[in-house]
């Protein structure tokens, strides 16, 4: 298979060194050559090349003037910049000016050239590679991908982008399933520490005794089985952010570790008495009524309000029924994927279920009951007998109303999912394509339901 090579354009207006760097170079890279700025500047408008590697002194414009030109562009090549004029002030000048590297033509060796190219390409990679990845975190950490257009979710998300630029502790919570680890890492992620670690505990995972090292590590000997020193989740989280879900599960003698990490942003390993300090923003969740756990004496005031800056409240998922057929086809999407089913919809009567069911196991229990489905389903849709025991047992008549899914009057399961296609379409604008990814649906499922409903005039 042939293997395409990286694409360099040569501008210098002497056709000897033109054409010598051609030969020397054109073995692994495929060369255009231009004799002016004017002409690298054609090129350069109608090719995309990897890499510029031109001359400083030409007649009508120099080499600073068509690098800036280049990185002007919408995909800028690497840029190198050849002179017989070499001194450091002109190497300042061109690396402000935007070049990647600067090499003296006296001292011009193709080795050395093609190193320095090849470096060049390295870096660059890396760093697409890099915002790649920061693109792909927005994108999977970010609010983008939270599903939730009940006015209780669009709460908590304008509350998370008022608070994420902060330095606040924040406080998440609700029950379990309701998506406060998603909401955490949303929170990291829009902040100005999203460069670095957001780093979770999940103290019901960890034995009392075992929680102190975990937070604050340890040093060797400090007690049976530390066998040598550790760094702890605090410092592994230095200049991010520091997740401790399930924060009602800490003892007293972690309670008051953490207090005065919180105060003083200072901790002691255990078996040391240095003082440590972290630059480390704090964001706890809980399941538990941490006032009523205050009021007991198993968890301490002081720090419950060190905890309690900025409190985020995660509505059950029965507190947003509008919301479960986005959900369940969202999900339904990634089981159909990840199982290579072709499976695209729900039945009316399966709808009627998940909308009903109440759900004590929240978003999390929805999702684990799609996948149940989609693993049964024998054929594109969705039907009642391949949903969980628990949820196609569900019926009208359960004492969650459909009347809850959009908010107001006493809607029937298939008047509610025409109320939320008429408003996707007016908060759209009419826009089928935009509408149908605001409700979870494909176009052609959107398209079927426009028809059942007779709102073809959209």
């Amino acid at each position: 298979m042939a293997v395409n090579k990286p694409m360099l354009l040569i501008v210098d207006d002497e056709k000897n060194q033109r054409e010598g760097l051609r030969a020397a170079l054109e073995d692994h890279y495929d060369i255009y050559l231009a004799d002016s700025a004017a002409a690298a500047i054609h090129l350069l408008e109608t090719e995309h090349f990897d890499v510029l590697l031109t001359d400083f002194r030409m007649p009508s414009e120099d080499g600073m003037k068509l690098i800036t030109r280049a990185k002007s562009l919408p995909k800028p090549p690497i840029c190198i910049l050849m002179t017989a004029y070499g001194s450091e002030e002109l190497a300042v000048e061109a690396m402000k000016k935007g070049a990647d590297d600067y090499i003296p033509k006296g001292k011009l060796q193709i080795d050395e050239l093609e190193f320095r190219i090849n470096r060049a390409m390295r870096h660059q990679s890396l760093e697409v590679e890099n915002d790649s990845l920061h693109k792909r975190l927005d994108e999977k950490f970010g609010l983008e991908n939270v599903i939730g257009q009940a006015p209780v979710m669009q709460e908590v998300f304008d509350l998370v982008r008022q608070v994420a630029p902060s330095r606040a502790t924040v406080l998440i919570e609700g029950e379990s399933g309701t998506g406060k680890e998603l909401i955490a890492k949303a929170i990291h992620q829009l902040s100005p520490r999203s460069k670095y670690p957001l780093v979770a505990v999940h103290c019901a995972g960890l034995a009392a005794s075992l929680l102190e090292s975990e937070l604050f590590g340890h040093e060797k000997g400090a007690f049976t089985g530390a066998h040598e020193r550790r760094i702890g989740r605090v410092e592994q989280a230095q200049g991010g952010t520091l997740f401790l879900d399930e924060i009602g599960e800490i003892d007293a003698t972690v309670q008051v570790k953490l207090l005065r990490f919180l105060g003083e942003r200072t901790f002691e390993r255990v078996g040391s008495s240095k003082t440590h300090s972290a630059d480390v923003r704090l964001v706890a969740a809980t399941n538990k009524n941490l006032q009523q756990m205050v009021k007991a004496g198993t968890f301490r005031e002081d720090l419950y309000f060190r905890l309690n800056v900025v409190a985020i409240q995660m509505p059950a998922l029965r507190e947003r029924r509008g919301d479960i057929p986005l959900l369940a086809r969202a999900f339904l999407r990634e089981f159909a994927s990840q199982n290579e089913k072709k499976v695209n919809d729900f039945d009316p009567s399966a709808i009627e279920a998940i909308m009903v069911y109440d759900w004590p196991g929240n978003v999390r229990e929805l999702r684990s009951a799609v996948e149940h489905a989609v693993v049964l389903c024998r054929g594109e849709t969705i039907q009642i007998r391949d949903l969980p025991p628990a949820v196609r047992g569900a019926t009208s008549s359960s004492p969650a109303t459909v009347s809850a899914m959009v908010g107001s009057g006493d809607l029937t399961v298939q008047e509610a999912e025409k109320q939320l296609i008429i408003r996707a379409l007016n908060e759209a604008k009419g826009n089928r394509s935009a509408a149908a990814l605001k409700i979870g649906m494909s176009r052609r499922t959107l398209h079927r339901k426009l028809h059942t409903y007779h709102l073809e005039g959209f």
